[in-house]
């Protein structure tokens, strides 16, 4: 049975290596110096801090970036995707699809939104939803299919698109097809294009330890669909004069060093995949891991290098594993991202009676080694080293969790 824990022990500290990176992308001088030019010229009290005007140039790089025809930008991934959703004016039974293995986050905001969440299945690869279980669970009631590049993972959104048009809702029509590519800003999807531009709409985070960042906090909403942005700049401010709305603007120094981070994404980014796939290489001859998909038709950004051991050692073999990597080699490790209605009070009420047996056990093998872009050579040299150590010191001692051969 999957373990209640994401981490490793707290007890496990000093860690060499955390759990995860505080902060996916970095900063240079030119961030330093977005941030000193908006406070120089904040500081007369004629010019003050409103932001209308750094964040419409940086809502306007973001479109040009991803080719959709509007972005809105907000103080938060998680406020913006509840913006959304609070769009659709979801009635009790409405329901909106999301893949079980995800951040609690996208599926605390269907429920705070009104929706009923209804979980469909990974397919077994890249861990993001599956068309097929998708299409299991859809019925006249679906509103929303929410489909999420997990852990940078660039999912084929055509599918979606071509079951919501297949199932239409009685009222409202096709269910809209949201993305959530809090962590795939930057990807490339199987057309070529970048991340962003299909669907109804796509979320986009920028919390510190997400692929660019605006200083810790921030979020955005591209989509082609007109009203939905007419709609979205209300929202985030008060609702203008006709309006319901609150304050959810991003601040004028974020969307400062938000246009800097958004220049470099792509640089950032190359460096991502570049130590993903060198610590693919070193581990490629280890029999007992699955290293991350290599996709050639798209964008894998491996937000995180995410591993599974067998079947065998899932569950009490995987947890040991991390234990070893932290407590005789100082390196942290998460379990990214286990069913959250096994952990979460809410999503557990909510889902009652819903079950997705793929789902535990894909996650209950699943382990996230610290990986960043800016690691040294000696430091990843020396946690491919005792990942392999470690692997191996289980399959030794762990004869009845060893796997069995083909």
């Amino acid at each position: 049975m999957p373990t209640d824990r994401a981490t490793v022990p707290r007890s496990h500290a000093p860690l060499r290596w955390p759990v995860e990176p505080a902060q996916g992308g970095w900063y240079t001088d030119a961030e330093a110096e977005a941030a000193r030019v908006v406070m120089a010229e904040s500081s007369d009290w004629r010019v003050g801090w409103k932001s209308a005007e750094y964040v419409a140039a940086f809502e306007e790089a973001f479109t040009a970036f991803t080719g959709a025809r509007f972005a809105i930008a907000f103080n938060s991934g998680g406020t913006a995707l509840e913006m959304l959703l609070h769009y659709l004016q979801l009635q009790p039974g409405d329901e909106v699809i999301v893949c079980a293995v995800n951040f609690v986050g996208p599926l605390i905001a269907v429920i705070g939104q009104g929706g009923r969440l209804v979980l469909a299945e990974p397919e077994p690869v890249t861990l993001n939803l599956d068309p097929a279980d998708a299409e299991r669970v859809i019925t006249s009631r679906t509103r929303a299919i929410l489909v999420t590049h997990w852990n940078g993972a660039v999912a084929d959104i055509r599918p979606f698109l071509e079951l919501a048009d297949r199932h239409p809702n009685p009222v409202h029509g096709p269910p809209v097809v949201i993305v959530d590519a809090a962590r795939a800003c930057g990807g490339r999807t199987p057309v070529g294009a970048h991340v962003g531009a299909e669907g109804w709409a796509t979320m986009f985070s920028f919390e510190s330890k997400k692929l660019m960042t605006t200083y810790g906090q921030g979020g955005l909403i591209t989509t082609n669909d007109q009203a939905l942005a007419e709609q979205l700049h209300w929202l985030r401010t008060y609702g203008g004069t006709e309006h319901w709305g609150t304050n959810q603007m991003m601040t004028k120094a974020q969307a400062a060093v938000g246009l800097v981070q958004l220049s470099r994404l792509d640089e950032m980014n190359d460096a991502r995949i570049q130590q993903a796939h060198r610590r693919n290489r070193s581990l490629a001859d280890i029999d007992e891991l699955t290293l991350p998909p290599t996709r050639h038709d798209r964008r894998h950004l491996y937000y995180r290098h995410s591993l599974l051991v067998p079947d065998a050692w899932a569950g009490e073999g995987r947890d040991e594993l991390m234990d070893i990597l932290a407590a005789r080699h100082g390196l942290g490790s998460i379990i990214s991202d286990r069913p959250p209605y096994l952990f979460h009070r809410l999503i557990r009420d909510h889902t009652a009676g819903q079950h997705c047996p793929l789902a535990e056990s894909l996650t209950s093998r699943l382990l996230c080694p610290c990986l960043h872009p800016r690691m040294n050579p000696s430091d990843e040299a020396e946690i491919t080293q005792v990942i392999r150590q470690a692997t191996a010191h289980l399959a030794r001692t762990r004869p009845t969790l060893r796997p069995r051969r083909g």
